[in-house]
């Protein structure tokens, strides 16, 4: 931290990034060192066929090649352990070092070449264990000069070019951004992070049709991107660091949580409502969500009866028994939704699996059961529905009836807007209504689809007033403040465990970065301690770590600049670094409007120790929750399994049983987290 400056141009690493690759090139080089010498000394030096002299010259010009590597290896391992992430000091010699162990690839790519010539042209009447022993560290060569350059490759920072001269002679926070001189500099830099970023999406999603919609989302993703990573000088190990901390940090303060202090619920929960309803209800609607998601789901939920039970009606003809909108020729996927809901054909009034940037598939069902038509939304499954969540800047969304600022997530307003054009527009709904007039309207939907089937169901609140939607694990950066208490007369939002994507928000994303500075500035350990300790404790569990920190006597205004004495992209009035002074500083001010989860939150966690057994019994607890709980973002090996749909049908089947489920990943789960 900062990337290292090698051959005139910054880096995504760090110069305390060269531990573990260099102790495992170390390990492979002592072993063929080895391997080498036993050879050499199999045949004490003389080696009797065709190319003797050749041959000796090889091996022992080996030897000392593979000793200059070893040696330059130990050298690069033992400076880029020493310092902390924040004190790049102790390592200011990595570049020279990294400059030899360059320099001695040079002659290592000769003897590659001279090892090849001898095999081809002179190893006839050698013994052949000699020439598999040269063919092996021959083709050894290749491979690790191939994996070199491939690792240059994925280093490569596309912004990492040297700033101009004029620039260069200024040390650094000394520069100041309201100068014109800096912020030139500063929008120069961030025009140029804007076309990089578009540019990796373009590459990322190349099978998509480049049309003026794509470029549109490419560029205002570019945008949110580059702003968001562009006042920071972290790499990507920074970060890595950083959440492992982060993630002990909280454990530590949960444990040391008082056990009996009370958990404020939603003051907008009505009083005596029934609980034990609701989950039961929206353990049904949950199956129609999970169901909304086709046969990837239906197979990875039943992975040996699914393909079975599928084989049969996937290539089967059906055209004439239903309407299906795009995407599912063979019929997979509504097979999978027959098999998952356990309705009929007739059941069915429309079915969509067209998927394109802002619109998602959907399908539109009688419920008899519940007595509802009920609408159910696709979550995320494709590049394009990435490309919609990613669309997280705010859209005006006035609503009839409803005071206050009325903004919503771009990408999942405009999916709404468009299920709400079909459903009218098309006279869905009509049809829906026409064969079954007595009943009520419900709409669900899984992460993505929950987001937009919440917003569906405002959308929609004014022509059906008794309507219901049940939001599960839904997107956190949704609605506004107004919205959100708009909805919770008729939305009800399910969030299992740690799920990270309920915390999700631009500046939940901007409270994680500040966190991950400033737990970095503080920590006193080199960063292959943090990331060893942290691999251990997410594996093995443990006692949090506590180590004492180097900046606990820093002055206040030093944390005020960048953390690293060393050039960098950065200027002195980063907001990232201003804001490490103190939680109530000006520049931790938000700087995006805030988003909220959707109408009343249930909140399902772990009830029991936080660590247990592959095999022991799972229970969970239910309690109404509110969105200032989710303003947080919580590290934990739970924070993407929880937000999986079959997690989130187990744990509702679970409540609404009370059957408990053997769930082996849960020995990796922390203590329910606090919504205090």
């Amino acid at each position: 931290m900062p990337g290292i400056v090698v051959f005139g141009r910054r880096w995504g690493i760090a110069s305390d990034d060269l531990v573990f690759p260099g102790a495992f090139e170390l390990f492979i080089r002592i072993l063929w060192w080895i391997g080498t010498m036993i050879l050499f000394t199999y045949h004490k030096g003389h080696f009797d066929c065709n190319g003797r002299g050749v041959l000796h010259s090889y091996v022992v010009g080996l030897l000392v090649v593979l000793a200059l590597i070893i040696l330059s290896l130990c050298a690069i391992v033992y400076v880029s352990a020493q310092g902390t992430i924040t004190n790049p000091g102790p390592r200011r010699s990595i570049p020279a070092l990294v400059y030899l162990r360059a320099l001695l690839y040079i002659p290592e790519l000769v003897w590659a070449c001279l090892g090849a010539v001898w095999v081809s042209d002179d190893s006839r009447g050698c013994d052949p264990a000699t020439v598999g022993a040269v063919i092996a560290a021959v083709v050894a060569s290749w491979i690790i000069l191939l994996f070199t350059v491939l690792g240059v490759v994925f280093v490569f920072d596309p912004l990492g070019n040297p700033r101009p001269q004029a620039a260069a002679m200024e040390p650094l926070g000394v520069r100041d951004m309201e100068s014109n001189e800096g912020t030139q500099f500063l929008s120069t830099a961030r025009s140029l992070a804007v076309k990089v970023w578009e540019s990796r999406l373009r590459l990322l999603c190349c099978c998509l049709p480049q049309d003026e919609s794509h470029r549109a989302a490419f560029s205002s993703i570019a945008q949110l991107f580059s702003g968001f990573f562009s006042d920071t000088d972290l790499v990507p190990s920074d970060i890595a660091a950083g959440l492992a901390l982060l993630h002990q940090e909280q454990d530590k303060m949960e444990q040391s949580r008082d056990p009996d202090i009370v958990v404020d619920h939603s003051p907008s929960s009505p009083i005596g409502e029934d609980l034990e309803t609701e989950l039961q209800k929206a353990a049904h609607c949950m199956q129609f969500a999970a169901a909304a998601y086709g046969w990837p789901m239906y197979i990875y939920s039943n992975p040996l009866t699914g393909p079975c039970k599928l084989s049969g009606d996937c290539c089967r003809s059906r055209a004439a028994e239903y309407d299906i909108v795009g995407g599912d020729h063979l019929g997979c996927h509504f097979s999978s939704i027959l098999h998952s809901t356990g309705l009929q054909y007739r059941d069915f009034i429309y079915v969509s699996f067209h998927n394109q940037i802002y619109e998602i598939p959907f399908f539109v069902a009688l419920d008899h059961k519940r007595e509802a038509v009920l609408v159910a939304v696709r979550g995320t499954l494709s590049l394009k529905d990435v490309l919609t969540d990613l669309s997280a800047e705010c859209e005006n969304l006035p609503i009839e009836g409803v005071s206050g600022a009325c903004y919503a997530h771009k990408g999942i307003c405009q999916a709404a807007s468009y299920i709400y054009k079909k459903l009218v527009n098309d006279g869905i709904l009509n049809q829906a209504f026409s064969i079954a007039p007595e009943y009520k309207l419900v709409i669900t939907g899984h992460s993505l689809g929950a987001g937009t089937a919440s917003l569906l169901a405002i959308l929609l609140r004014n022509s059906f007033p008794t309507l219901q939607c049940y939001s599960f694990s839904p997107p956190g950066g949704l609605l506004s403040k107004a919205l959100a208490d708009y909805s919770k007369d008729f939305v009800v939002s399910v969030v299992l465990g740690k799920d990270l994507v309920p915390r999700l928000s631009i500046p939940n994303m901007e409270d994680l970065k500040r966190r991950i500075l400033k737990i970095v500035s503080n920590c006193s350990k080199p960063k292959y301690r943090i990331l060893l300790q942290g691999c251990w404790y997410e594996l093995f569990g443990g006692d949090p770590d506590d180590g004492p920190t180097e900046m606990d006597d820093r002055r206040e205004e030093e944390l005020n600049q960048p953390l690293l004495g060393e050039e960098s992209l950065m200027i002195r009035h980063s907001s990232s670094y201003q804001s490490l002074a103190s939680d109530d500083s000006p520049a931790h001010k938000a700087a995006h409007l805030p988003l909220f989860l959707p109408g009343r939150i249930l909140h399902i966690t772990e009830d029991g120790p936080s660590r247990r057994s592959c095999f022991s019994k799972v229970r969970y607890r239910a309690d109404w929750s509110n969105e200032m709980a989710f303003r947080s973002i919580l590290i934990s090996p739970r924070m993407l399994a929880d937000h999986m749909p079959d997690a989130v049908l187990r744990a509702l089947n679970s409540l609404t049983s009370e059957r408990p489920f053997s769930l082996c990943p849960s020995s990796l789960n922390n203590s329910q987290h606090n919504t205090i």
